[in-house]
């Protein structure tokens, strides 16, 4: 069987059993995320290890999905983006800096203290502690789309928190190589965090004045979905933009590239083919392929009690820390809760910061295994743990009700 035909089975597979787990989570009365996620684990090698099964030789098939799967992330990202409007987000930037720093600063914190009870060098505590400051809202922003909350008070905050959470996490991923390569004079560290500005002041500046007039030319042009490629083309050119000029996560340049498109009259009509190709493809392959990636066979039961306190320490570092800086901000208990619990998924950005203190020599293949498993419990629990938050809440019906998810018109 050749490598193309390998590769189109598998997809085949995944697919399949991510629409089938999704639609048995929603019977179960969980977001359709938790099934494929779930799923994904079960494909994996922790139990069916469907990328090495007997007729599977390609040796790029793994390299493949993920970047499949990579491309879900981005697509995902712009939607929850695209569901925003610029204003939506200024009006929480309190809440944003708040829970974005604390959600940052305990997590790492309580991270470095438990490397040094493990009498792990303070540069590999380091490292460990970054891995928990991360966070992925990827897989909150689905679950809050599919709540129809994403837009209330509680889903912006979350959104806002995470840029801030982004941005210093990158920070002192940069500041702590730049050092401890012997590279880490004031200088270098400024030039860390002035290129981080020359991307958002470029993004925003392009997407401000720029962009609207591309976006009335392209829809002009007797091109075919001539204005949804030239939304795909945009979306991945911030994804670069951010990674090459802004050394941050890709998915920071989608998401503001996605609110960047909502400003446009011709929002609707990208949200609703994105979509279609977004959510029949790319994103059921992002949540499997984040199981596929974890072997839970590995760990040891040596290891077991490590990786259970740094899963505890990552959820609560989150909840406490993100939930605090929402409380300080005025919001209700229950807010910080919905908000802390959102900020709870480490995901690309965890396992970005894992991959480099691997090769740098800071952790080790054990702790790269344990902090792979910690990345994926954090992931399975916030979905159904979100879900039960929102659960009876009034405030969240009136919200829905004022600020309609699905409505094509500004709000603003």
């Amino acid at each position: 069987m050749t490598d193309f035909l390998q590769l189109i089975s598998i997809l085949t597979i995944i697919l399949v059993a991510a629409k089938l787990a999704g639609y048995l989570s929603r019977r179960l009365r969980q977001p359709s995320v938790f099934g494929e996620l779930l799923i994904g684990v079960l494909l994996g090698p922790s139990l069916l290890n469907i990328t090495h099964l007997g007729f599977i030789t390609s040796e790029h098939l793994d390299a493949t999905i993920h970047e499949l799967g990579e491309i879900g992330v981005l697509l995902l990202m712009f939607l929850a983006g695209l569901e925003l409007h610029i204003k939506d987000l200024t009006r929480n930037r309190r809440v944003a800096m708040f829970a974005g720093i604390l959600g940052v600063l305990l997590p790492v914190g309580l991270g470095i203290v438990f490397g040094e009870i493990l009498d792990m060098p303070f540069d590999h505590a380091l490292f460990l502690s970054l891995t928990l400051g991360a966070t992925s809202v990827s897989i909150s922003a689905q679950v809050l789309i599919e709540l129809k909350v994403l837009r209330t008070k509680t889903g912006l905050g979350l959104l806002g928190a995470a840029v801030f959470d982004d941005i210093l996490v990158i920070l002192l991923l940069s500041t702590a190589v730049a050092i401890l390569s012997g590279g880490g004079s004031f200088w270098q560290v400024l030039w860390v965090f002035a290129k981080m500005v020359i991307f958002l002041v470029l993004a925003a500046g392009i997407g401000i004045w720029l962009l609207p007039r591309m976006v009335r030319l392209t829809g002009k042009l007797s091109i075919s979905q001539g204005l949804t490629t030239f939304a795909i083309v945009i979306l991945l050119g911030y994804g670069l933009a951010a990674e090459l000029i802004g050394g941050m996560a890709a998915i920071t340049g989608t998401f503001m590239a996605g609110l960047m498109f909502s400003r446009t009259p011709e929002k609707a009509v990208i949200e609703n083919n994105l979509r279609s190709l977004a959510y029949a493809f790319f994103v059921p392959i992002f949540f499997v392929s984040i199981g596929l990636n974890v072997n839970l066979k590995e760990l040891s039961w040596d290891s077991a009690w490590v990786f259970a306190i740094i899963s505890i320490i990552a959820i609560l570092g989150k909840i406490i820390g993100a939930g605090s800086g929402a409380l300080i901000s005025k919001f209700s208990p229950r807010e910080a809760l919905q908000l802390g619990i959102g900020m709870v998924s480490r995901g690309e950005v965890g396992l970005i910061i894992a991959n480099i203190g691997v090769s740098s020599g800071y952790l080790s293949e054990e702790m790269l295994t344990i902090i792979v498993g910690m990345i994926l419990v954090t992931t399975l629990v916030t979905p159904p743990m979100l879900r039960w938050s929102f659960k009876k809440s009034g405030a969240e019906k009136i919200e829905i009700e004022t600020m309609p998810l699905d409505s094509s018109k500004e709000i603003l």
